[in-house]
């Protein structure tokens, strides 16, 4: 639920600021850009924006067995945003676990920072980095299909 408290603010906003350019007779074009710029920022600080993520558990076995990083990462984090989008299409290279739908996750990472649940925090063969260079992540994978 948490989750989206953040996207569907910025899409009532949105709304909101459409409704007042209405009430004061704006252009639709300007309702148009206000809503689109606001549903743009809804869908990129949701889950939307992500690979559909899995449960620690299996991203663990499925590591252990393709060797591809863990990434523990929750919705509305600037940082595993960041990551995300400096990923590309290689952004489906990764295991991807939300920490606020998974509460073995949400452990794992308090377990690897001293008890905070700092993201994304990313495990690449066993070894944990706390908010990595995304550049540094990019080049521990192999190039997109």
């Amino acid at each position: 639920m948490r989750a989206w408290v953040l996207p569907v603010v910025l899409a009532v906003c949105g709304s909101l600021v459409a409704v007042v350019q209405v009430s004061r007779g704006a252009p639709g074009a300007a309702v148009a850009l206000s809503l689109v710029l606001f549903g743009l920022l809804a869908v990129l600080n949701s889950s939307l924006a992500f690979p559909r993520p899995i449960a620690a558990a299996e991203a663990e076995r499925r590591s252990a067995v393709d060797g591809r990083p863990i990434v523990y990462w929750r919705p509305g984090c600037k940082y595993c945003l960041r990551l995300r989008i400096r990923l590309g299409r290689r952004a489906r290279r990764v295991h991807w676990v939300d920490i606020w739908r998974d509460p073995v996750g949400a452990a794992a990472v308090r377990a690897a920072t001293n008890g905070d649940e700092t993201v994304p925090t990313v495990v690449v063969a066993g070894q944990v980095h706390v908010n990595p260079d995304p550049a540094w992540l990019r080049g521990q994978l192999s190039p997109p299909d």
